[in-house]
């Protein structure tokens, strides 16, 4: 079917029965105030350099906060996550309010109890058809790799039947 004619619903469906992570990508903006918002666009780009990028839709408020941004956190939530993932997903709201946090690298929030961290220089951001799409170069990572992730799939949240999940075996 020729992209003109996709229906933008039935697609959107499609791409949900791709199980993603969860995350909350964080900035500081213009003004020196906490930005972020929930996102499951996350994806490594490359090893060598460390590149990470993420996507965001252009109608967001965010926009020109993260364009602007030098620094951002891509805070991977855990299972037990899933209020702070709304929280972050609701609009308008003081997302931060009474939020335990710290500034990472370049001043980006950093959230506590999350599975993994990744602190980013803003490197560069693509226009792609409704979102842009920014790569950011990793400066500082973490991870608790005791901790569940919380996935998404299908519309709504998800967890691991099994976790720790099995050891894979390499040959």
């Amino acid at each position: 079917m020729p992209a003109s004619q996709l229906d933008s619903r039935a697609f959107r469906n499609a791409l949900g029965r791709f199980a993603t992570g969860v995350a909350i990508v964080t900035a500081i903006d213009q003004d020196g105030h906490p930005v972020g918002l929930t996102i499951n666009s996350f994806s490594a780009v490359s090893l060598e350099p460390a590149l990470v990028l993420w996507c965001l839709d252009n109608r967001s408020h965010n926009l020109a906060a993260f364009s602007r941004a030098g620094h951002h956190a891509i805070n991977i939530l855990g299972a037990d996550q899933e209020e702070l993932s709304n929280r972050f997903a609701t609009w308008p709201a003081d997302r931060f309010a009474g939020l335990d946090w710290h500034p990472g690298v370049g001043g980006a929030p950093v959230l506590p109890g999350c599975c993994a961290v990744f602190e980013v220089a803003n490197e560069t951001a693509h226009l792609a058809g409704d979102h842009s799409v920014f790569i950011g170069r990793v400066e500082h990572f973490g991870a608790n790799t005791a901790l569940a992730p919380l996935l998404f799939h299908a519309g709504r949240y998800a967890r691991l039947r099994e976790f720790p999940p099995p050891a894979c075996g390499r040959e």
